[in-house]
């Protein structure tokens, strides 16, 4: 079920339904392909491949961008999400902010460390729930990784 609410306050239509979990900053609702802006999560799938990330303590390889996916599905299962489209980026997907129960989910990501704030695009908006999953090793913290950005970069 999609539907399109507009909001009067803002302007901005916003995209509301059941959302499928792509990757762990990536949804689709029905036909909509939809980004969280401000926040990058490590990778299940680029060009056939899945970021990996260590544990500190073992040294186990872990698929760090499968657990991230994992995460956000294990929040999101089949509830109602609502998102606030903010543009469209070069692949066509919205970028959008997105809540469950007036909860944010970039902000839940990067809270429990299964996401970064990407200050290349949110100006540092998720600086404080980052300093706090860093501070206390949450999520991703607790492992040895590369930023996302940086993975893809390596990966192309």
């Amino acid at each position: 079920m999609l539907i399109f609410l507009s909001s009067k306050s803002t302007g901005n239509d916003k995209i509301s339904g059941i959302a499928k979990v792509i990757d762990g900053d990536t949804i689709y609702i029905n036909n909509f392909k939809i980004r969280f802006s401000g926040i990058d999560a490590p990778e299940s799938y680029y060009k056939g491949k899945s970021q990996i990330c260590n544990s500190l303590t073992s040294g186990e390889k872990i698929f760090c961008g499968n657990i991230s996916k994992k995460v956000l599905k294990d929040k999101i299962k089949n509830q109602f999400v609502i998102c606030i489209p903010e543009n469209i980026d070069r692949y066509k997907r919205i970028i959008a902010e997105c809540f469950l129960k007036q909860e944010s989910i970039s902000s839940f990501m990067v809270r429990n460390g299964y996401a970064f704030d990407y200050v290349k695009y949110s100006k540092g908006k998720y600086q404080s729930e980052q300093n706090f999953a860093k501070e206390n090793k949450l999520g991703l913290w607790a492992m040895k990784f590369e930023y996302p950005w940086s993975w893809r970069k390596i990966n192309k």
